[in-house]
This record gives structure tokens, C-alpha cells and sequence, in this order.
């Protein structure tokens, strides 16, 4: 292993997703169209997305005892994500996700966290020694929020690019803030963080990454959908576009992106450069159901553009 490798800490969940072609009002019943089961969770999902583009990807999590996870880590371990450091819970079951598609490929997801709320800030301590041997580490907000405070002052400490992914979003201390060195919301996490209303227009989202900005965060990049993706630092924003696709499922498309991502920057490409083939490969996720099963290698990629 060397420095090139990516360790992601974070959640995993079996996603069960139903396809209907709207979703219910309150008291609504309807008839879907679909029903399957995927492999889910954003730290599993990140995880796969960097390690079926080829990066050597390690994952801390936690699961439970049980068939979620004997098929979570077989399909994780499947798609090469080294599964060596996974944590076991005798008491918690493994993480689920309930998800509505509609016939637009909108989603509308509950997550039942299970095992994934049970990693602690002493997990990842356990598994200190990966941190010195990996160069970018990636983390999300669905395991416990001192947990990813933790994680960002162990890659702070090693010399790890730490990219957070603050989804879903809540409101975050600046001492973590201030060890994020790309922190990576859509526009609603946005508007959460930054405590403020954002409109249509780009200078709104600008405004709104600043105030993280100032409050420590080395840059922002913020995913736009379809309008593509916002590069925010102190000195400039840059807007980079987005392929337009047809979208069957839009669920894990914030996921490839932070998984493309982080296996950009650990193969040394420039910001820049990260940015575009992020868009890129989220833009292909969207294009296939599920969550891991939407993610592409590097091969598809190549054909597809």
C-alpha cells in the first residue's frame, strides 16, 4: 500500500427500493411497479464507487451480526473494497434504507441506522495505523458526528486530504469545519450549514459557501444536479458543467461523485481535473438503478465519453 490509497469511513445500509410512478400523499396507498434490494449506506457507497474506478479503498464501519451484512460485505469485497477493518456489533442490526423512486427517477429516502450510529470515536482509533497509509480519507454524516470529528483530526494528524460529505446535513462545530479540506454539500445541505436561503442563481450559492469559508473550510464544492458542480475557494468560484442524461435513479449520484472524487485527487489530478471526472461518473450513475450496482469502472467511463 502506499500513499495513494483512500480509507473511507462511514455507513452502510441494505437499501430497499421501491419504483412507482409518484410518490403517495399522506394517507395514500398506490401500486409500484418494482421492488429490489441494494447494497447502500454513503461510506459503502463512496467506497465502491473509488474502488471499482480502480483506487485501493479501505473501509471502516460498523454492521451487525446478521444476512444484511454477510451480503453487504460480499458485494463490497466483490467490487475490491478491502473489507479487513470492518467492525462487528453483536447488539445493533445492519443499517437499512426505505426509498421511493418516482417515475421522474426523484427519490425520496428513511434510513434506519442500526450499527452504523454504534462507530465510535475508539473504532477508529483501533484502526489508527491505516490513517499513515492512505493520502485521502473521506467521510459522511450518517455514523456519529464526534466519530467524523475523530476521523478529521486523525487525517489532520497523518497528512490525509479529509473530504466530508455533510450528508445528511446537520449543523457543524467549527473545530471540525476548520480540519475539512473539501467539504462537499448539495444545495439544501448548503443552506443548512451556512444557516441562510439560497436562490437560483450562482452568487447565492457563492455567498453561501463563503461563510464556511470564513468559519475554516479550506474549499467548498458544491453539487448542483443537472447544472453541474460549484468550486468555491477564497479567491474565486467556478461553476463546472454537467453531462445531460436521462436519469432512471438519482439516489446515489452525490455518492459517485465524492467516491470519483477522492479517487481523483489520490491518483494526483488537480482540482480541476478531479472536479470534471466526478461529474462525469455521477453523471453515469444516474443512468442505472441502485446505489453500488450504479456505479461504473474506469472502463465504462472511457466508453461511455
Amino acid at each position: 500500500m502506499d500513499r495513494n490509497a483512500i480509507l473511507v469511513v462511514g455507513s452502510a445500509n441494505m437499501d430497499m427500493v421501491v419504483v412507482a410512478e409518484k410518490f403517495p400523499q399522506p394517507g395514500e396507498t398506490l401500486f409500484g411497479r418494482q421492488f429490489n434490494m441494494y447494497p447502500g449506506g454513503k461510506g459503502a457507497n463512496q467506497a465502491v464507487c473509488a474502488a471499482k474506478l480502480g483506487g485501493e479503498t479501505h473501509f471502516i464501519g460498523r454492521m451487525g451480526n446478521d444476512l444484511f451484512r454477510e451480503r453487504l460485505v460480499q458485494n463490497m469485497a466483490s467490487d475490491g473494497v478491502v473489507m479487513d477493518h470492518l467492525l462487528i456489533d453483536e447488539q445493533e442490526p445492519t443499517g437499512i434504507a426505505l426509498i421511493t423512486v418516482d417515475g421522474g427517477g426523484e427519490n425520496e429516502i428513511i434510513v434506519i441506522s442500526g450499527s452504523n450510529m454504534k462507530l465510535s470515536p475508539a473504532d477508529v482509533e483501533s484502526r489508527l495505523a491505516l490513517f499513515n497509509r492512505v493520502g485521502v480519507v473521506l467521510a459522511q454524516l450518517e455514523i456519529p458526528l464526534e466519530t467524523v470529528a475523530r476521523t478529521a483530526e486523525l487525517a489532520a494528524a497523518a497528512g490525509a486530504c479529509f473530504i466530508l460529505n455533510p450528508a445528511p446535513a446537520c449543523k457543524l462545530p467549527v473545530k471540525l469545519l476548520q480540519r475539512v479540506d473539501f467539504l462537499t454539500p448539495n444545495r439544501l445541505e448548503l443552506e443548512l450549514l451556512a444557516g441562510m436561503s439560497i436562490l437560483d442563481d450562482i452568487e447565492s450559492v457563492r455567498c453561501a459557501a463563503q461563510r464556511l469559508l470564513d468559519q475554516g473550510v479550506g474549499n467548498v464544492l458544491v453539487t448542483l444536479g443537472e447544472r453541474g458542480s460549484l468550486w468555491v475557494t477564497p479567491g474565486e468560484a467556478r461553476l463546472f458543467a454537467a453531462r445531460r442524461v436521462q436519469a432512471v435513479d438519482t439516489t446515489a449520484a452525490g455518492d459517485a461523485f465524492n467516491g470519483a472524487f477522492a479517487f481523483a485527487l489520490s491518483r494526483g489530478e488537480t482540482v480541476p481535473q478531479a472536479i470534471h471526472f466526478a461529474n462525469r461518473v455521477a453523471a453515469f450513475s444516474v443512468t442505472r438503478m441502485g446505489a453500488q450496482s450504479s456505479m461504473p469502472t474506469a472502463a465504462d467511463i472511457e466508453e461511455w465519453v
